[in-house]
């Protein structure tokens, strides 16, 4: 299972810096573009302290079924230049595109079999990608499938709901609206909210970002993944993926499955995030997700494309 250096050129000519990890044999190879969660995160879904350590597992459980992984850091971060703080939502998108059409050009790589994972907010660039570009399947790891303002008010209602805040509550959801406010009245890339810099121009294209056109776009295959302990995502929203795709879809509410994609018996909080994250990524996800892409971008499924 061969790593090696990838950099994609993105549409401004900034180089993405990341991992390309190969099946072993030869080629072409099937392949899929990894694309992960918001945040300064580089190409293991890592940010700093704070590791994901999504990557690895993935990709070796895909290079054990002949596929391909593509991961890269995000602009800013790790070995890719730039500035994340004024990185939009739309950057990211336009960022994951070059990076798809750059795996389908690579030499070793099956060109008509190339597929995208997105976690987070990578699902919803991953429904773009499906849409819009020539990916040949389309993963959904706990992705959203309702307007941006509508998935992040969900998100901090139930996470809020999980932190022991007591009579503070009200005074920090006036403080949050207060910032977002802010943000939204801005026209400037950062802004600095109690001191700190945001990233308003992401915000606001996340903000006003609706994935159900995307959704309805996607004529590809479509597997969607969201845990019933999700507290960042709502499990329901797979009834909406499930409606607009018009094909080949797949949903799977997967019992105690955080947003994380650790599993958790326990109740459904943030406040395990910390604990969770000291162990790796449930085992069934890569397995899961490389066994159903196995079955199409490889075999028979490929040869069906190709034919039709």
């Amino acid at each position: 299972m061969p790593d090696v250096d990838m950099t994609v050129t993105a549409g401004d000519g900034l180089p993405l810096a990341g991992t390309l990890t190969l099946p072993t044999g030869d080629g072409p190879h099937p392949a899929v573009l990894l694309l992960h969660g918001s945040g300064r995160l580089d190409r293991d879904a890592n940010a700093g302290r704070v590791r994901m350590e999504l990557g690895p597992p993935l990709a070796a459980a895909l290079a054990e079924r002949g596929i391909a992984t593509l991961r890269y850091d995000r602009r800013g971060v790790g070995e890719t230049p730039g500035d994340w703080l004024r990185t939009g939502f739309t950057d990211n998108r336009d960022d994951a595109a070059a990076a798809l059409r750059a795996l389908a050009e690579r030499p070793g790589i099956a060109s008509d079999a190339v597929g995208v994972i997105g976690h987070s907010e990578g699902a919803v660039h991953a429904m773009s990608l499906g849409a819009r570009e020539k990916a040949a399947a389309v993963v959904l790891l706990a992705g959203f499938a309702r307007p941006g303002e509508e998935a992040l008010r969900r998100q901090a209602a139930m996470t809020s709901r999980t932190m022991p805040l007591g009579p503070l509550r009200p005074v920090l959801c006036a403080l949050a609206n207060r910032a977002l406010a802010r943000i939204r009245a801005s026209e400037r890339d950062v802004v600095r909210v109690a001191g700190a810099p945001v990233n308003a121009r992401w915000m606001r294209e996340m903000l006003a970002h609706d994935p159900r056109a995307d959704l309805a776009g996607i004529r590809v295959p479509v597997l969607a993944i969201t845990g019933d302990k999700d507290v960042q995502v709502d499990p329901a929203d797979l009834d909406v993926v499930r409606a607009l795709v018009r094909g080949d879809v797949e949903v799977h509410r997967t019992p105690d499955l955080t947003h994380l994609l650790r599993r958790d018996p326990g109740p459904a909080s943030i406040r395990s995030y910390r604990r969770l994250l000291r162990r790796p990524v449930d085992a069934d996800v890569p397995a899961q997700v490389a066994d159903w892409l196995a079955d199409r971008l490889t075999g028979p499924s490929r040869e069906a494309r190709a034919a039709g």
